[in-house]
C-alpha cells in the first residue's frame, strides 16, 4: 500500500510502498534549476541507489564529447538507420538551442545526478530504453500519414527560430504545462505519444522498481512523473508485471506487411509486361520509359535539392528505377553512401553536427547532414516517381484495355 508523503512538490514525488521508498525528481532537460535540485536531492536523501533516465549509449555520449568522431555514416545507412539518426540529431540540436538561453547543455542535470552519486559512492542504474529502439518503434508503429507528420514536425523544430526564455523552460516542469503538451502530442501524433511517453513510462517504472536498495531516487524528465508514478502503484499492487520484453524490441514485420512490400514492384513489372504483350513494342517501351524517367528524374532532382555531388545525382537517376522494384534496398541508401564516399565527412563536420542541424545553411555546409539530406530527398523523389509512373500507365493501358478484357473473359 502506498503511503502519502507531505514532502511532495510539483517536481518531486515521495512514494512509500511498505519498506520500499522511491523518490521521483522531475526535471527540464535544459534547466539550471533542475541541476541544483538534483544535486541537493541526492545529497540530502542519500538513497541506496540512483536511477537515471538514460540508456548506456546515451550515457557514453554524454560523458564522451568526442563520441561523434567515431560515427560511421556509411554503416548507419547500411543498417537502415538514416532517418533515425537524422531524428536524433534534430532533437538533440533543438534541445541544445533551448539550453543556450539557460546557459546549460542538454543532459547536464543527468550528469549532475551521476557525478554527485559517484562522489558519494551511491550505485547508479540507467533505466531508460535505448533511443534507437524508441525511435524505430515510433517509426514502425506510424501510418504513412503519421510518418509524414512526424517528418514535418522534425523539420519545423530543426529550423525554428523561436526563442525560449529560461522562465519558459522552468514552466515545463509544472504539471499544467506538461498536461497541455501531452494532450497536444496525443491529438497530433497518437502513435508517437504512445511510444515516446506511454511505453517509456512503463519501462522507466519497471526499471526503477527493480533498482537495488530500499530507497531509490529516480531522476527523469518532468513529463514522465505522473505516468511513472501510476505504473509504480500498479507494480506495488501486483496488477502489473515488471516484464518489459514486449516493448523493448522493434516489432517484426507481419507476413501481410512483407507481402505488401512486394505488391507494388510485382504490379509494376506485370503492367509493363502487359504493355508489351497486349499493346505491342511501342506501348511497352512507352511504359518502361515512363517508369525509368519518372523514378530517375525525381530521385535525381531530390539529390540535386540536397546539394549532392554530380556522381550522386547520376547514381540517383540510374539506380532509382531499379531499387524501386526491390523491397530490400532504397535509392536513398545507395545515393547516400555514394555521397559519403565522394564527399567524405571531416572531423569538423562531426564536431559541429548538432549546431549545424539547427539551420538550413548548416545542413548544406555539414557533409554528414548533407548525406542524410541526400538519403531523405532522393528517397522522397523516387517514391513520388513511383506513383507518377503508375498513374501514367493508366493512360497507356486504356488504349488496349479491350484486348486484356477479351483475354480474361474468354
Amino acid at each position: 500500500m502506498e503511503q502519502n508523503n507531505s514532502a511532495d512538490t510539483a517536481t518531486q514525488k515521495h512514494l512509500e510502498f511498505g519498506e520500499k521508498k522511491i523518490i521521483l525528481v522531475g526535471t527540464a532537460h535544459v534547466s539550471s534549476e533542475s541541476i541544483e535540485e538534483v544535486k541537493k536531492a541526492v545529497t540530502d536523501i542519500k538513497p541506496d541507489s540512483v536511477a537515471v533516465e538514460l540508456d548506456e549509449n546515451r550515457l557514453k555520449n554524454l560523458e564522451d564529447p568526442e563520441s561523434w568522431r567515431k560515427m560511421d555514416i556509411i554503416k548507419v545507412l547500411k543498417n537502415k538507420m538514416g532517418f533515425l539518426m537524422l531524428a536524433n540529431i534534430v532533437l538533440a540540436g533543438y534541445q541544445k538551442r533551448m539550453g543556450e538561453n539557460a546557459g546549460v547543455k542538454p543532459g547536464d542535470e543527468m550528469l549532475a545526478a551521476i557525478e554527485t552519486s559517484r562522489s558519494m559512492g551511491i550505485p547508479l542504474t540507467m533505466v531508460d530504453r535505448p533511443i534507437a529502439v524508441t525511435l524505430r518503434r515510433a517509426w514502425v508503429k506510424n501510418s504513412f500519414w503519421g510518418k509524414s507528420k512526424l517528418l514535418s514536425m522534425l523539420i519545423a523544430s530543426a529550423f525554428s527560430k523561436e526563442e525560449v526564455s529560461p522562465g519558459e523552460i522552468e514552466n515545463l516542469k509544472q504539471t499544467s504545462e506538461m498536461d497541455t503538451m501531452m494532450r497536444d502530442l496525443s491529438d497530433y501524433l497518437p502513435a508517437v505519444k504512445e511510444v515516446l511517453i506511454d511505453e517509456r513510462d512503463k519501462y522507466l517504472a519497471s526499471k526503477i522498481w527493480t533498482s537495488p536498495g530500499t530507497t531509490v531516487l529516480a531522476v527523469l524528465g518532468a513529463g514522465h512523473l505522473g505516468g511513472v508514478q501510476a505504473h509504480l502503484q500498479k507494480l506495488a499492487a501486483g496488477s502489473e508485471s515488471a516484464d518489459c520484453s514486449a516493448i523493448e524490441t522493434v516489432p517484426q514485420k507481419k507476413l501481410g506487411s512483407k507481402i505488401a512490400s512486394w505488391i507494388i514492384p510485382v504490379l509494376i513489372v506485370a503492367l509493363i509486361v502487359c504493355g508489351f504483350v497486349f499493346g505491342g513494342r511501342q506501348a511497352g517501351m512507352k511504359m518502361f520509359g515512363s517508369w525509368v524517367l519518372w523514378n530517375g528524374i525525381l530521385a535525381a532532382i531530390g539529390a540535386v535539392a540536397a546539394g549532392g555531388h554530380p556522381l550522386t545525382v547520376l547514381v540517383s537517376f540510374v539506380g532509382a528505377p531499379l531499387t524501386s522494384l526491390c523491397p530490400f534496398i532504397g535509392i536513398g541508401i545507395v545515393s547516400g553512401i555514394v555521397q559519403a564516399v565522394v564527399c567524405k565527412p571531416k572531423v569538423s563536420d562531426m564536431e559541429l553536427l548538432q549546431e549545424d542541424a539547427t539551420s538550413v545553411k548548416g545542413f548544406y555546409r555539414n557533409r554528414i547532414l548533407r548525406v542524410l539530406l541526400v538519403f531523405i530527398l532522393s528517397s522522397l523523389g523516387s517514391s513520388v516517381g513511383t506513383f507518377a509512373a503508375g498513374a501514367s500507365f493508366v493512360a497507356v493501358i486504356s488504349s488496349f484495355f479491350d484486348k486484356i478484357f477479351a483475354v480474361f473473359t474468354k
